[in-house]
């Protein structure tokens, strides 16, 4: 009778066990599928853009150890948007690789605007009188104001939550968050050739991502076009398009990069 019942108690055990694998096999592939049909080589490249553009910018406040012609507040938007989009890595899991990134980015982003704040000589080198445009009064408030706006019409029938308002506003901002770099680079005029390829690979991972975005709504189940996405990704490129005219332009002839001024044809 007691070897039998063993025998019955191991036969369960080992179903219970055979269950427990087969059920985190399928939530593995289940992972790994989700992962691999949100990837895509425009969003690869992308997220690479994105990652050099940071290391272009870290290693040049590290070796030059100087902010000269690099906007702070620029930075310190680029920051809130990290921190009010990915406020979902407390809520959701996608799978590993999109939560390095985004830890990566905020963490990054951080430290640019620690050092460019508090570290010296670069904090010394950093100049206020060049960086003077009103991020929070002309940027953040008009965002959080459109946000708020645009979730409640979206959301129909039922109230927005905090997160889809953060997300939306995250988004608006990202769009006009490299305006005061750009106004930074017209004032000083000759680019720093760093400084000139950080900005280039952020305009390309923006172009990039608008490229995914399509590419997954025409070919990944259930991904739909996300107009408001586009438009914001559309504004942010076309900020950066005077700026690549004359990146590309220096690079063709090999001369120092400087932005023409008004006066300049």
């Amino acid at each position: 009778y007691f070897r039998t019942e063993n025998n019955t108690n191991a036969r369960l055990r080992s179903l219970h066990a055979r269950r427990i694998y087969s059920n985190n096999i399928v939530s593995f592939l289940l992972e790994l599928t989700i992962a691999k049909m949100s990837m895509n080589i425009f969003r690869l490249c992308g997220d690479m853009s994105h990652v050099f553009s940071i290391i272009v910018l870290l290693l040049r406040l590290r070796v030059v150890k100087n902010a000269q012609g690099i906007s702070l507040r620029t930075h310190e938007l680029f920051l809130i948007v990290f921190i009010t989009r990915y406020l979902d890595l407390f809520t959701t899991y996608y799978s590993l690789y999109n939560s390095c990134m985004k830890v990566m980015y905020i963490a990054t982003t951080a430290l640019i605007v620690y050092m460019i704040r508090s570290t010296e000589p670069i904090c010394s080198t950093y100049d206020k009188a060049q960086d003077t445009f009103l991020h929070y009064k002309f940027a953040v408030a008009p965002c959080i104001a459109l946000a708020t706006i645009t979730a409640f019409i979206g959301s129909k029938n039922s109230l927005p939550t905090i997160m889809e308002v953060l997300w939306t506003f995250s988004i608006y901002l990202e769009s006009i968050a490299i305006l005061p770099q750009l106004i930074v680079l017209q004032r000083y005029r000759e680019v720093e050739n760093l400084t000139g390829n950080y900005i280039f690979f952020m305009g390309a991972y923006r172009f990039l991502y608008i490229l995914n975005w399509v590419y997954r709504a025409y070919h990944e189940p259930f991904y739909q076009h996300h107009y408001l996405v586009y438009f914001c990704g559309c504004l942010q490129t076309l900020l950066y398009a005077d700026f690549f005219y004359y990146y590309v332009k220096s690079k063709a002839k090999g001369g120092k990069f400087s932005l023409p001024t008004a006066h300049t044809s």
